[in-house]
């Protein structure tokens, strides 16, 4: 049977994956940052994950305020990186796993989350970025990718509640498929930060790193924490860290936390990264 293995939250900021395409890492501005994400490259390379499930939110790429979805989940054979305005990023095309996308749309349709369904989808760098974080530049992606998306970009978006929910609901659906894979499930954007309006270049370390705190060891409180309380302390897209409760809903409830870390700024944010243990 699948199995989860592991809960990665990462903040998807544009900009990172501008440096590593344009080769810029070894910069003064980005070495220390490619230093503090390395551990986790090397984790992944032990551990191998053979479908990464990733909760991100498009930017307009592939859905506009014509229509919005709460929930979406792709189920493509393909995802083929998206132009974001200044021409698709020069990555590999992620690569889906249409069997098991389609089986955790029915349980979880069956379970009472109305998901739309997506056969055909282009990914920003909401969903590309995190892959370059955590695997570098290969010629191809080393793992299937299942992309579930939230609206966090048009009011109202899910609770944070209902987003930890939707974690043990795709819980529940990997347990059950039948392949021997293992399963890394990603939470991203967020944490701390504030793209526009008076506020514009906002970040709250101290509030992130108390709510990575409880993240971990008290998910029940993190979950309750309200729309309001994000927008205030970390910022009109600080929001995007409701996305990190559906990865840590489909965990353990005691989960080990093997690394954590952050830096500020990052571009306009601050940049987070945990990676839970959930054997």
């Amino acid at each position: 049977m699948a199995k989860i293995i592991a809960g990665i939250g990462t903040s998807h900021v544009p900009a990172i994956g501008a440096a590593i395409d344009k080769g810029l890492t070894a910069d003064p501005y980005w070495q220390p940052f490619m230093d503090g994400i390395e551990p986790a490259r090397k984790w992944m390379k032990e551990h191998k994950p053979d479908v990464c499930i990733i909760v991100y939110n498009d930017h307009a790429s592939a859905f506009s305020l014509e229509s919005i979805s709460t929930f979406s989940i792709g189920v493509a054979a393909e995802f083929p990186p998206a132009d974001e305005g200044f021409g698709p990023r020069q990555v590999p095309t992620v690569m889906g796993e249409p069997e098991l996308a389609w089986h955790m749309a029915e349980s979880l349709i069956l379970d009472e989350f109305d998901m739309t369904i997506v056969n055909k989808m282009p990914v920003d760098h909401g969903l590309t970025v995190p892959l370059s974080i955590m695997y570098g530049q290969p010629d191809a992606w080393p793992c299937l990718v299942v992309p579930i998306c939230v609206n966090v970009v048009q009011y109202p978006p899910p609770t944070g509640n209902r987003c930890f929910n939707l974690g043990k609901a795709i819980r529940k659906a990997v347990d059950s498929f039948p392949k021997d894979y293992r399963v890394a499930i990603f939470g991203t954007g967020g944490l701390s930060h504030q793209l526009q309006g008076e506020r514009a270049g906002l970040t709250n370390p101290e509030y992130d790193k108390q709510w990575l705190d409880k993240l971990v060891s008290q998910p029940d409180s993190a979950k309750a924490i309200s729309h309001t309380e994000y927008l205030r302390e970390a910022g009109t897209e600080g929001i995007e860290a409701i996305m990190w409760l559906v990865m840590r809903g489909a965990l353990n409830a005691e989960v080990e936390e093997v690394y954590r870390f952050t830096r500020v700024p990052v571009s306009n944010t601050h940049y987070c990264l945990t990676i839970l243990d959930n054997s």
